[in-house]
């Protein structure tokens, strides 16, 4: 509940800040033009919402039916299909944001993004049903080999890495 009471004030806060731009940009460029804009993104908007939708579902489809996991693809359609309904909320503000996510070095970065928050949420199974298994580079230090009668220790066996994200493909 308490989230939702925050998603409120940012809502609202928002509409305080796109009514302040519009007013700021109007009075800039003139009522009219301002206007002509807001409604040119809007059906801009429109036009990719169908077109980012659409794309989505195919890549989708072709990624489920070559048997490869298909948590990339859905990122990235869902980060185009936001900011195309982005583009048709009214404002300023809103349209900046769309258009962003529409840019490819943004939108794989917000898919990135999308995906980490995705698997912290998430279980690792799942996570790596989803996205694919998670490849990790190690590097192995210097083996010791314990004397005759000695337990080895674990300090020899302990392999330092790190996780890194697939080439892509």
């Amino acid at each position: 509940m308490r989230g939702l009471g925050w998603a409120a004030i940012g809502a609202f806060l928002l509409v305080i800040a796109e009514i302040t731009v519009f007013v700021l940009v109007a009075q800039a460029i003139g009522w009219g033009l301002a206007i002509v804009i807001g409604v040119a993104t809007m059906i801009l908007g429109c036009m990719l919402v169908k077109r980012e939708g659409v794309r989505a579902w195919r890549r989708f489809r072709a990624t489920l039916a070559d048997g490869r996991p298909a948590g990339g693809e859905v990122t990235d359609g869902l980060t185009g299909l936001i900011g195309a309904l982005l583009l048709i909320v009214p404002g300023f503000i809103t349209d900046a944001a769309g258009l962003l996510l529409l840019v490819p070095p943004v939108r794989g970065f917000t898919g990135r993004q999308v995906r980490r928050v995705a698997e912290r949420r998430i279980s690792p199974a799942a996570a790596g049903d989803l996205f694919g298994p998670r490849v990790v580079r190690a590097e192995r230090g210097p083996v010791t080999t314990p004397a005759p009668g000695d337990t080895p220790s674990i300090s020899g066996d302990v392999v330092e890495g790190e996780i890194v994200d697939p080439p892509a493909r």
